[in-house]
């Protein structure tokens, strides 16, 4: 049973012929005591807890006056630092600018070596292509004399063989 100052103040013990039924009443009064005591040991506990807190509060109090500390020397370092990142930076980027533009003039030559090649090609294709118009042409007219020899053939083929009917 939980003790609250209400229960104590509401708490009312039956009566007998002589008053109070004493058993209760001792019973009430040793839970009561019970009660405190639990409240007591609790207290004390709290207090301990308390005072080991308060220590490593300080604890954690020293180590962040350090940490700031530190803190501070870090930024100063980490300026530093920023600097000599700029700087390399710097020198990097000079650098990586005289390379692309060795690779921007090289590109360039490599595309006139491309357009010319490329207007070669062209040339030997239209050279091509009149090669073949020409072969093309050449066995078209064959073609002809040979449609032509052949239909000369045929005719004389007709004619003989029509004189051998006869």
């Amino acid at each position: 049973m939980g003790i609250t100052p209400e229960v104590i103040e509401q708490k009312e013990f039956t009566r007998r012929f002589r008053g109070f039924d004493t058993k209760e009443v001792d019973l009430f009064l040793w839970e009561v005591a019970r009660e405190i005591e639990v409240l007591n040991d609790t207290t004390n506990i709290i207090k301990h807890e308390n005072q080991r807190l308060d220590l490593e509060n300080q604890g954690y109090r020293a180590r962040e006056n350090a940490m700031q500390r530190a803190l501070l020397h870090s930024e100063t370092v980490m300026d530093e630092m920023k600097k000599n990142a700029r700087k390399t930076a710097e020198a990097i980027i000079a650098e990586a600018e005289v390379e692309a533009e060795r690779i921007l003039n090289r590109a360039h030559q490599r595309l006139s070596q491309l357009h010319s090649d490329i207007s070669e090609l062209k040339r030997q294709r239209m050279q091509i292509e009149i090669q073949i118009s020409s072969i093309i042409e050449t066995h078209s007219k064959l073609l002809e004399m040979s449609k032509a020899d052949n239909k000369a053939a045929d005719q004389s083929d007709s004619t003989l063989h029509f004189l051998k009917q006869a």
